[in-house]
């Protein structure tokens, strides 16, 4: 082969191999926006009408001092001695807390949509209208920690108020307003895009599922309105995501879908009912994605006795892809989907299981409050002990401080393999392996990890801490 072939041949095989990339065709005109002297952009008529049906929400909470009334330096009289009259002023005294929030108008009545964590625990809640100097005492109608919101009401007639849109219909990109009290300034309205949809894991609530916007939402906006550029409520401002409280472009705000909800069954009923599958579940992550061949869906990973999932048939490892034919993407989906539903309404189930598909149908039940669910017992995976949830009323019960978390063992059978490890009644299980156990999920997401292998865990028993190695 001569040099001339062997450069041809080289040219050829590059063009065989070449690259190329699309290319949007060159910009050819600018336009100019069209203005004048005598005009200018405007969002103000989109919102006017939003803007007076946000409200102003101020509430106070006496919070008691601690009585110390039987404490030997009252009578000290070398104390009395050295601080002279400023010893009375070291005494504790009742107080008064007060903080400010947001709300909506959602009737002409005075029904006002807000978030729960705005007047949960006040004693006054007052409402004050935009642009006005009169203040309204609300009374609490219903709330809901699990999504935290509330509806409050004033007795007034005639109010402007808001009209929901739908949430379902939004889309990443669109222009939004949010409209709040931030700080107790008064009436204010920023502006921005969708930023991102059905947001969870975030933390903030039990149910997310959160439109996520870049419209500034600061302290004080929490319970006022994010609207589009229509001036339709799309959601209720909640929370904002930093690690200072200000502002960082990353708020988020609970679906108007979900606020409609939730404020109907609140104000017929002052209580919101949800539907219950009775499962403990987590995403298709880690070695689970091989499993599953990289299917979404929500892995079935505890079954409570007698639940509608029990009496339906569900099984352990079945992986939950879909509810009434809607796709479903994780564990956080499922949770927020199921909840949608109320207790004793029927859905259909699409499930894997050993690779083939297959569908179950079952009436969902009541959800149990906190206190039901603590005295579940779950199956821990290992023979002859039994687990359940570390409660409130579990840690008062026995006596348990209120900053230690794990599960509780509630039950150690004897001449078991639990009782040969060394567990004990009432021991916390408080982490396995490099998995911190915060609760009965985070319990079988460890167990599920160390399948099979030899995993040590960390007992809490009435204060000592030593470790158990289980298989």
């Amino acid at each position: 082969m001569n040099a001339k072939t062997l450069l041809l041949s080289t040219l050829l095989a590059g063009n065989v191999f070449a690259f190329e990339v699309a290319e949007l065709p060159n910009i050819h005109e600018r336009v100019t926006p069209d203005i004048s002297q005598t005009k200018i952009y405007s969002y103000y008529d989109s919102i006017k009408e939003a803007k007076n049906a946000v409200v102003n929400i101020s509430t106070q909470k006496k919070v008691k001092a601690p009585n110390i009334q039987g404490h030997p330096l009252l009578n000290d009289p070398f104390f009395k001695q050295f601080f002279g009259d400023a010893f009375g002023a070291m005494i504790p005294k009742d107080r008064v807390e007060r903080s400010l929030g947001s709300g909506v108008i959602i009737s002409n009545d005075g029904y006002i949509v807000t978030n729960n964590h705005v007047i949960d625990g006040a004693d006054k809640i007052l409402v004050s209208l935009p642009e006005s100097n009169k203040e309204y005492e609300a009374k609490v109608i219903g709330k809901d920690s699990k999504s935290d919101l509330a509806i409050i009401k004033i007795n007034a007639k005639n109010l402007p108020f808001l009209k929901f849109a739908s949430s379902n219909d939004l889309q990443v990109g669109d222009v939004v307003f949010a409209i709040g009290n931030p700080f107790g300034v008064g009436e204010s309205i920023t502006q921005g895009i969708i930023s991102a949809l059905n947001k969870n894991g975030i933390g903030i609530n039990d149910y997310e599922n959160f439109i996520q916007t870049d419209a500034s939402i600061n302290p004080g906006n929490s319970g006022g309105a994010l609207v589009d550029s229509r001036g339709g409520l799309i959601g209720i401002n909640t929370a904002i995501l930093s690690r200072t409280g200000g502002n960082h472009g990353i708020g988020f705000a609970i679906p108007s879908e979900m606020v409609k909800k939730i404020s109907k069954a609140l104000i017929e009923d002052g209580v919101i009912e949800r539907g219950y599958l009775g499962v403990s579940i987590q995403d298709v992550s880690g070695d689970l994605q091989e499993v599953y061949k990289n299917q979404k869906g929500a892995v079935v990973i505890a079954i409570e006795k007698d639940s509608p999932a029990d009496k339906s048939g569900l099984k352990v490892w079945d992986l939950i892809t879909k509810v009434n034919h809607k796709e479903i993407k994780g564990a956080a989906d499922l949770k927020n989907i199921i909840g949608t539903f109320n207790p004793k309404e029927k859905v259909t189930l699409t499930i894997l299981r050993d690779k083939k598909e297959q569908t179950l149908s079952l009436s969902l039940a009541k959800a149990p409050n906190e206190a039901q669910v603590s005295n579940v017992k779950e199956n821990s995976g290992i023979a002859g002990l039994e687990i359940s949830a570390l409660s409130t009323e579990t840690k008062s019960k026995y006596g348990i401080p209120n900053n230690v978390q794990g599960i509780l063992i509630t039950n150690v059978q004897a001449n078991s393999r639990a009782e040969e490890l060394g567990f004990s009644n009432g021991d916390i299980i408080i982490q396995i392996e490099s998995f911190i156990i915060q609760d009965i999920k985070s319990f079988h997401e460890a167990m599920n990890r160390y399948k099979g292998q030899t995993k040590r865990m960390l007992i809490n028993r009435g204060g000592r801490i030593f470790s158990i190695v289980a298989k």
